[in-house]
């Protein structure tokens, strides 16, 4: 029987080094023996201490993922960002971490996960700063994909050390609901503590609130948490590591210049370049001893099926997030803490649900709460298509409520089917795998659903006769700009201006709202086939 890890820095008890699994470089924290005894039900007796250390890290990226949308304006203003630039600030951070979670998930495995987790709190902390004083948009841009290239050292650790922690499995679903809960919370954080920032200081002041809880997460994570990593790891590919980093970034760069201007003969170089990559690095996991990732995982269709379902679930929500915050500002005129407020029932739904995923799917079936999840998520994106600037807020929280409710539990309750579903040994790749598909999907949700509201502003947008030439280009360019560029105007010329520029905003957010929504409803339709024959696991070794 396998001895419960200990806070020492040689890992964790493991079982012999001819263990077929361990030889293929895949070992994880707590991992038994191979032998035919279970693990302890109660696992690791400090995995309650633990559990509130490792979910700060996912607190602490929650944040500053959320955090953004309400300087936008503010920035914009300051660093007079073009339209595609404003999308890059948006979405380098995610496009980022997608190419390197795999990459890491490995170092953390051979390096160790605390080790990784807490050095990468240190970076994302430091970074931070760097993002707050950017002097320029391109800065902030550099910076925020050193902020992502940080947090891909953190979100691999987290899940695969839960899963490790936790051997029971409904202690495990209720631990996975706690994680999934406070990276809502951070949505919910990161808004509101932004608004009243921005009421108060610079646009810069919103990263800076990562350096509280990076500093208690490293002084806390040093003394409460195990560490772990594989005792015999094997040797760490370096071709497949820049395989999956170079397909993934030439993948979705391709997609997203694609989207903003149009399909060029460099564009699909580029996509087919990443696409090329990707087949490589796939074809490579097959014949290598120790592969970086056992894409055999993707073999079991409740693996497959959960981990599609949350990346066309983030890609159908995060393209239309991302601008809502601007809708609240921009549009209906609210200062950012009102607008973060505002935002608060699609955070609060999430946490109820989350908590309640793992006993809901039990009582269910993890197919109809998947399933619910997500026709709730698409319903309530499907209302977004009937905003204005006169729109009631009981509507707009009500639509919100209810895609918290559909996220809270479709997320929670498809994290646990990727985690139960991938052997034990197997759990930093599964947990890479799934946040993988997180990032990707709010990558690309930013940048199609984003470029598709920047495409309809464009071509809606009349601009007043008798502007200049450096105004018009300005107001052309993004929704912000037009806005700031009005309150520079001639008052006629202005409400004019920013009349038009709401007008055009909105048909954009309609489209991609509405787009969304059919995406999430496909996904709900979908998952409803592929979860068929899923389950959670009811007890230890079952």
């Amino acid at each position: 029987m396998s001895k419960p890890v200990d806070n020492s820095t040689s890992g964790p008890t493991a079982g012999p080094a001819g263990n077929p699994a361990r030889a293929a470089g895949t070992a994880m924290l707590g991992d038994p023996p191979a032998s035919a005894e279970k693990p302890p039900a109660l696992g690791h007796p400090g995995r309650w201490v633990a559990l509130p250390v490792l979910v700060l890290a996912v607190l602490l990226v929650a944040i500053d993922a959320t955090v953004l949308g309400l300087a936008v304006p503010f920035l914009s203003a300051d660093l007079h960002p073009s339209g595609e630039q404003l999308l890059w600030i948006g979405d380098a951070y995610s496009f980022v971490i997608a190419g390197l979670l795999v990459t890491m998930g490995t170092l953390g495995d051979r390096w160790g996960r605390k080790k990784l987790l807490l050095w990468g709190s240190a970076a994302f902390g430091a970074l931070s700063v760097v993002a707050a004083y950017a002097p320029n948009a391109e800065a902030l841009i550099a910076a925020r994909a050193a902020m992502g290239a940080a947090g891909a050292t953190l979100m691999p650790s987290t899940l695969a050390l839960i899963r490790n922690l936790f051997p029971d499995a409904r202690e495990r679903s209720f631990a996975i609901g706690v994680w999934g809960a406070m990276s809502m919370a951070g949505a919910a954080v990161g808004p509101v503590v932004g608004g009243f920032l921005l009421e108060h200081f610079w646009w810069g002041s919103v990263f800076l609130i990562n350096l509280p809880v990076m500093a208690l997460l490293i002084v806390v994570g040093i003394r409460l948490l195990p560490e772990s990593k594989n005792p015999s790891p094997g040797p760490w590919d370096i071709p497949s590591a820049l395989l999956s980093l170079v397909g993934m970034v030439a993948v979705v760069y391709a997609i997203k210049d694609a989207a903003a201007n149009g399909v060029g003969v460099e564009v699909v170089a580029v996509g087919l370049a990443g696409v090329a990559a990707l087949v490589w690095f796939t074809r490579r996991q097959f014949t290598l001893r120790v592969p970086l990732l056992d894409v055999r995982l993707f073999r079991n269709r409740t693996f497959s099926g959960a981990v599609l379902a949350d990346l066309l679930t983030v890609f159908g929500l995060a393209g239309v997030v991302f601008f809502l915050s601007q809708y609240f500002q921009l549009v209906q005129g609210r200062s950012p803490l009102q607008a973060g407020l505002a935002e608060l029932p699609a955070t609060i739904g999430s946490i109820v649900t989350g908590l309640a995923a793992g006993s809901v799917a039990r009582r269910v079936s993890p197919r109809v709460a998947v399933t619910a999840g997500l026709a709730a998520v698409g319903l309530g994106l499907g209302v977004l298509p009937v905003l204005d600037a006169s729109t009631p807020y009981p509507l707009v929280g009500v639509a919100l409520m209810l895609v918290g409710l559909g996220a809270g539990l479709s997320f929670t309750v498809t994290a646990d089917l990727i985690m139960s579903n991938a052997p034990k040994e197997n759990a930093g790749a599964a947990s890479a795998i799934s946040e993988t598909a997180y990032e990707l999907g709010a990558a690309l949700g930013i940048a199609l659903l984003g470029s598709v509201i920047t495409g309809v502003y464009r071509s809606h947008l009349a601009v007043p006769a008798g502007m200049d030439a450096g105004t018009t280009h300005a107001a052309n360019d993004s929704f912000a700009g037009a806005v700031d560029a009005a309150t520079r105007l001639p008052d006629q010329m202005g409400s004019a201006l920013s009349a038009s520029a709401q007008g055009a905003f909105l048909d954009g957010l309609h489209i991609a709202a509405a787009v969304g929504s059919v995406v999430i409803l496909l996904a709900a339709v979908g998952a409803w086939f592929a979860l068929r024959r899923a389950r959670l696991e009811s007890s230890v070794g079952h």
